[in-house]
């Protein structure tokens, strides 16, 4: 397969230190639809042998030098080989036009994941579970219905983004005319951008932070606007997705066959997070008429919010994952 020539940032450039128990390299490899991405790898140091593996992905506008290269390394130091990615169109990965996201696409993304981890000298390809954060978290679901070489799936603080497309935060906007309307206007933006010849960007968490905007975005902006998370190349940090980028959502229910998912499955989320409806009506989907709920479970952690998931490390229940994949990777 052809890779694409990309330009990868050799130096240090992460939201979170340099662990000195695990060794760190620039990795890329190949989706099915030609998009060569990049990837941070962890592995623990002094390791012998073959290993379980992990890649993670998200939150959803972010990149690997935030959340989910910290998951990553984190879980390197417990002795997993891992890998944080970006996704197609974003951060250091290929893909054109930048800025679009794709249910179908970046499912294949964690699947190229899984496929690079597979051909690994220091990984037991029968031993892969992956992570998903936010927005992915929902797309790691869609993945483990999908691939059955994902033996165990995390998903944290996990948004279903088909679902906050077409209906609205808090289902607030769940009617016909309501998703009638912003199909009216997204097609009005495709073709603005075409006259235009480039795609309008939408704008990424809000700045500078109105008084009176709802507690969650407050949340985001404390994390993606400032040291603690700000990040030169995330999307959310800066100009955010294209207008129309995330468009094919609206009618793409990724986690229709969540139910028909064998392998292990835990949805980790804050009981004080806005998007607590997500996981939980997630795992109760997930549940329904399932004949594999032994492996499945909902951890909730209290009073945690929705961004404290992402690199809160007193909070993140890194314990609890690690017992997690230690169980069901072997």
């Amino acid at each position: 397969m052809k890779k694409e020539t990309l330009n990868l940032v050799t130096e240090w450039d992460k939201t979170f230190p340099k662990s000195d128990k695990v060794n760190h390299q620039k990795v890329t490899f190949v989706n099915r639809y030609g998009i060569t991405l990049a990837a941070d790898m962890y592995t623990p140091k002094n390791a012998e042998g073959k290993l379980a593996a992990i890649a993670v992905s998200g939150p959803f506008g972010a990149v690997k030098e935030q959340c989910s290269g910290l998951y990553a390394q984190t879980m390197a130091e417990k002795g997993f080989v891992t890998i944080a990615f970006d996704p197609s169109f974003t951060g250091e990965s290929g893909g054109y036009p930048r800025y679009m996201a794709s249910p179908d696409i970046n499912t294949e993304d964690f699947q190229a994941a899984v496929d690079f981890l597979s051909l690994q000298d220091n990984v037991d390809a029968d031993k892969i579970g992956i992570i998903g954060i936010c927005g992915w978290g929902g797309m790691a679901l869609n993945v483990a219905a999908l691939d059955t070489r994902i033996k165990a799936t995390a998903a944290m603080t996990m948004y279903d983004m088909t679902r906050v497309n077409a209906n609205g935060y808090f289902d607030s906007e769940n009617s016909e005319e309501a998703r009638y309307q912003k199909k009216v206007a997204l097609n009005a933006q495709r073709i603005a951008d075409y006259k235009a010849g480039e795609y309008a960007l939408g704008g990424g968490v809000v700045d500078p932070l109105p008084e009176d905007v709802p507690f969650f975005v407050k949340d985001y902006y404390a994390y993606y606007k400032t040291e603690r998370g700000y990040h030169p190349r995330s999307l959310n940090s800066n100009g955010g997705w294209n207008v129309i980028g995330c468009m094919s959502f609206m009618n793409q229910p990724i986690l229709q066959y969540s139910n028909e998912i064998r392998n292990a499955v835990m949805i980790v989320h804050g009981d004080k997070a806005h998007s607590y409806y997500f996981g939980k009506d997630a795992y109760e989907n997930m549940i329904k008429d399932s004949k594999y709920t032994d492996n499945k479970e909902l951890l909730t952690i209290p009073g945690a919010v929705h961004t404290d998931l992402y690199d809160q490390v007193d909070i993140i229940p890194f314990e609890k994952l690690d017992q997690f994949f230690k169980t069901y990777l072997g």
